[in-house]
Protein backbone atom coordinates (compact mmCIF):
# COMPACT_ATOMS: atom_id res chain seq x y z
CA UNK A 1 0.00 0.00 0.00
CA UNK A 2 1.20 3.12 -0.99
CA UNK A 3 -0.43 6.67 0.07
CA UNK A 4 0.85 9.52 -2.41
CA UNK A 5 1.46 13.15 -1.44
CA UNK A 6 -1.11 15.52 -2.61
CA UNK A 7 0.33 17.17 -6.18
CA UNK A 8 -0.33 20.70 -6.55
CA UNK A 9 -3.01 22.15 -8.36
CA UNK A 10 -1.76 23.73 -11.67
CA UNK A 11 -3.68 26.17 -14.39
CA UNK A 12 -3.68 24.77 -17.90
CA UNK A 13 -1.72 26.19 -20.60
CA UNK A 14 -3.34 28.95 -22.72
CA UNK A 15 -2.51 27.21 -25.75
CA UNK A 16 -4.78 24.43 -25.04
CA UNK A 17 -7.20 26.11 -22.87
CA UNK A 18 -9.82 29.24 -23.29
CA UNK A 19 -10.53 30.64 -19.82
CA UNK A 20 -9.48 29.81 -16.34
CA UNK A 21 -8.85 25.39 -15.83
CA UNK A 22 -6.95 23.97 -13.29
CA UNK A 23 -6.32 20.39 -12.63
CA UNK A 24 -4.87 18.10 -9.58
CA UNK A 25 -3.44 14.71 -10.54
CA UNK A 26 -4.96 11.85 -8.85
CA UNK A 27 -3.47 8.51 -10.81
CA UNK A 28 -0.65 7.95 -13.25
CA UNK A 29 1.08 4.72 -14.42
CA UNK A 30 2.56 2.76 -11.50
CA UNK A 31 3.75 -0.30 -12.94
CA UNK A 32 5.29 -1.94 -16.40
CA UNK A 33 2.29 -1.74 -18.67
CA UNK A 34 -0.01 0.39 -16.50
CA UNK A 35 -1.15 3.32 -18.96
CA UNK A 36 -4.08 4.58 -16.85
CA UNK A 37 -4.02 8.70 -16.27
CA UNK A 38 -6.85 10.47 -14.37
CA UNK A 39 -7.20 13.62 -13.11
CA UNK A 40 -10.11 16.29 -11.75
CA UNK A 41 -10.92 19.01 -13.88
CA UNK A 42 -12.09 22.00 -12.89
CA UNK A 43 -13.48 25.01 -15.61
CA UNK A 44 -14.77 28.60 -14.75
CA UNK A 45 -17.81 29.39 -16.12
CA UNK A 46 -17.22 29.71 -20.13
CA UNK A 47 -14.06 28.30 -20.11
CA UNK A 48 -13.58 25.03 -22.39
CA UNK A 49 -10.26 23.19 -23.87
CA UNK A 50 -9.31 23.56 -27.52
CA UNK A 51 -10.27 20.68 -30.38
CA UNK A 52 -8.10 17.69 -29.18
CA UNK A 53 -8.58 13.58 -29.22
CA UNK A 54 -6.72 10.76 -27.68
CA UNK A 55 -5.18 7.65 -29.20
CA UNK A 56 -6.79 5.29 -27.20
CA UNK A 57 -10.11 8.01 -26.54
CA UNK A 58 -10.90 9.18 -22.76
CA UNK A 59 -13.31 8.73 -20.21
CA UNK A 60 -14.98 12.21 -18.83
CA UNK A 61 -17.01 11.82 -15.22
CA UNK A 62 -19.00 14.54 -14.28
CA UNK A 63 -18.69 15.76 -10.56
CA UNK A 64 -19.94 19.30 -10.55
CA UNK A 65 -22.33 21.84 -12.21
CA UNK A 66 -23.30 21.65 -15.98
CA UNK A 67 -20.56 20.53 -18.66
CA UNK A 68 -20.87 20.83 -22.46
CA UNK A 69 -19.15 18.82 -24.70
CA UNK A 70 -18.66 19.03 -28.79
CA UNK A 71 -17.79 16.99 -31.37
CA UNK A 72 -17.39 18.02 -34.88
CA UNK A 73 -20.40 17.39 -36.45
CA UNK A 74 -21.49 20.58 -34.42
CA UNK A 75 -23.43 18.16 -31.66
CA UNK A 76 -23.22 19.88 -28.25
CA UNK A 77 -24.46 17.82 -25.37
CA UNK A 78 -24.72 18.88 -21.85
CA UNK A 79 -23.75 16.95 -19.34
CA UNK A 80 -24.82 16.81 -15.10
CA UNK A 81 -23.17 15.40 -11.88
CA UNK A 82 -23.17 11.33 -12.10
CA UNK A 83 -22.46 11.28 -15.74
CA UNK A 84 -20.05 9.63 -17.72
CA UNK A 85 -19.07 10.47 -21.72
CA UNK A 86 -16.52 8.44 -23.28
CA UNK A 87 -14.89 9.77 -26.53
CA UNK A 88 -13.64 6.70 -29.00
CA UNK A 89 -9.97 7.10 -30.14
CA UNK A 90 -9.33 9.73 -32.49
CA UNK A 91 -12.41 11.14 -31.85
CA UNK A 92 -11.62 14.74 -31.89
CA UNK A 93 -13.68 17.08 -29.15
CA UNK A 94 -13.80 19.80 -26.52
CA UNK A 95 -15.22 19.85 -24.00
CA UNK A 96 -15.52 22.54 -20.72
CA UNK A 97 -18.23 24.88 -18.24
CA UNK A 98 -21.31 26.07 -19.72
CA UNK A 99 -21.60 30.30 -20.00
CA UNK A 100 -23.28 30.57 -16.99
CA UNK A 101 -21.88 27.42 -14.51
CA UNK A 102 -18.37 26.05 -13.23
CA UNK A 103 -18.40 22.44 -14.29
CA UNK A 104 -15.62 19.60 -13.12
CA UNK A 105 -15.01 16.20 -14.09
CA UNK A 106 -12.61 13.31 -13.94
CA UNK A 107 -10.81 12.77 -17.39
CA UNK A 108 -9.67 9.09 -17.58
CA UNK A 109 -7.47 8.05 -20.37
CA UNK A 110 -4.73 5.90 -21.45
CA UNK A 111 -1.03 6.89 -22.23
CA UNK A 112 -0.15 5.62 -25.76
CA UNK A 113 2.51 3.99 -26.54
CA UNK A 114 4.36 7.54 -27.48
CA UNK A 115 3.24 9.35 -24.53
CA UNK A 116 3.25 12.63 -26.79
CA UNK A 117 0.92 11.17 -29.15
CA UNK A 118 -1.75 10.58 -26.41
CA UNK A 119 -3.77 13.73 -26.46
CA UNK A 120 -3.63 15.46 -30.04
CA UNK A 121 -3.78 19.34 -29.22
CA UNK A 122 -5.57 21.13 -32.50
CA UNK A 123 -7.44 24.36 -32.78
CA UNK A 124 -9.11 26.67 -30.00
CA UNK A 125 -13.22 26.24 -30.29
CA UNK A 126 -14.41 29.27 -32.41
CA UNK A 127 -17.32 31.39 -30.16
CA UNK A 128 -19.81 30.07 -32.58
CA UNK A 129 -19.17 26.26 -31.72
CA UNK A 130 -18.99 26.70 -28.66
CA UNK A 131 -22.56 28.74 -28.33
CA UNK A 132 -24.45 26.26 -30.55
CA UNK A 133 -27.89 25.24 -28.96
Amino acid sequence: MQIDPKQPTTKNPPEMFAGDVWLDPIAAPREPGQTMTVAMVRFTPGARTAWHSHAKGQTLHVTDGVALVGTRDGRVVELHPGQTLYTPPGEEHWHGATPDDFTAHLAMLDNAQDPATTTTWLEHVADDEYHRP
